[in-house]
């Protein structure tokens, strides 16, 4: 049978699936080391309720302590509108700060740090390559950690700021900085989590980002990416146990759902997987990577027709997702009669990416099914 593959969390044995980065949230962001974690005491398989878990932190890293100078009364006032999404009053109060002490670096960090709100830029890894108003800030942060490198948010604010260049042996730099100067900010130590993610440092990784969760047990994306971790090493229960948390944390959120939906597939968990792989979709239906996640949960438990239909709409969505052409052609190649059209699915997914080993196997493996199976026949 040809190789599948779910498209946004990590299964640990084949068919082999394709990862979504870690989600780090708004500004780099998760306090005090003693806070108590109220989901410690939950056996693995049995998240603690989300009704017993704190609020959320704020994900906006504090530019000044509680003096009350006008540059700290217009830095505090820049963060809480930060933190409200108000990017343009964030740069006014930040501007202000300067203003009222122009040789300080906090303000030139928040100013950086609107600036990239402002760009647009998703907060993933690699998701800002290229993007012009990044990389300016990126310079400031750089001309700001050079004047203080005493102070814990700039190197912050320019790790996160280079994961989302996709410049991950920087970042990590920048971010292990900032845990050495911050380390009860729950942000600084996921951003820290997932450099090392991305830079290959797996086993490295849960430390920083199981004590961002234990700072800030209350944010799902915290949990979220410790479970991806925890995924990328296989260990899948522990994984499952923190997406859980996570999709009770943000049940409005798709992506939550999508990667407990494809954590429980690794666990062979077929109904909730596909409980939560449609709650994903009904949540984000225009989103390639969980319509191609329903798709694989629905070919594994033998609905082809449901499952061709999702690969479709996932191309539809995204021609370039070269996960959705691949499952498309595993699915389409179970029948003779459409086997050409598997080839021709598989031969696209090669133009868009022709190092993918999985197309090479997939074709190898197509072509020996129709040496098995005389045409017009169906395989068994």
């Amino acid at each position: 049978m040809l190789l599948s593959c779910a498209a946004s969390a990590p299964v640990t044995k084949p068919p082999e699936t394709v990862t979504e980065p870690p989600a780090t949230t708004t500004t780099v962001s998760v306090t005090d080391a003693g806070a108590p974690v109220a989901f410690a005491a939950a056996d693995a398989g049995t998240p603690a309720p989300s009704d017993v878990l704190p609020p959320a932190k704020p994900t906006t890293i504090p530019l000044t302590a509680a003096t009350d100078t006008p540059e700290a009364r217009e830095l505090r006032a820049g963060d809480e509108a930060f933190e409200k999404g108000d990017w343009a009053g964030a740069q006014q109060h930040y501007d202000a700060a300067k203003k009222a002490a122009p040789t300080h670096v906090a303000a030139k960090v928040g100013i950086a740090r609107a600036r990239i709100a402002k760009s647009g830029a998703a907060l993933d890894y690699g998701a800002a390559k290229g993007n012009a108003e990044v990389t300016a800030a990126v310079r400031d942060l750089r001309a700001a950690a050079a004047q203080d490198g005493g102070f814990g948010p700039v190197h912050a604010e320019l790790g996160r700021a280079l994961l989302m260049l996709g410049d991950a042996d920087a970042a990590l730099a920048s971010l292990q900085r900032a845990v050495q100067l911050l380390p009860n900010e729950p942000e600084v130590q996921s951003a820290l989590g997932v450099a090392m993610l991305a830079t290959g440092k797996k086993d490295d990784s849960l430390t920083p980002l199981r004590r961002a969760a234990e700072l800030d047990p209350g944010s799902a994306p915290r949990h979220g990416n410790l479970g991806t971790g925890l995924l990328f090493l296989g260990r899948v229960a522990d994984a499952v146990h923190e997406f859980e948390l996570q999709a009770r944390l943000a049940d409005g959120d798709a992506r939550s759902h999508s990667d407990l939906g494809t954590a429980l597939l690794a666990q062979n968990q077929m109904p909730r997987a596909v409980t939560e792989l449609e709650r994903a979709v009904a949540l984000d239906g225009a989103r390639a990577s969980y319509r191609t996640n329903l798709g694989y949960a629905y070919q594994l438990l033998g609905r082809r027709a449901d499952a061709i239909a999702q690969y479709r709409e996932a191309i539809r969505i995204d021609d370039k997702f070269a996960s959705a052409w691949i499952n498309l052609a595993t699915a389409l190649a179970q029948d003779p009669k459409t086997r050409a059209e598997a080839r021709a699915a598989l031969m696209t997914a090669k133009k868009i990416d022709p190092s993918d080993p999985r197309v090479k196997a997939n074709l190898e493996e197509l072509d020996a099914m129709e040496k098995a199976s005389p045409r017009g026949q169906s395989s068994p």
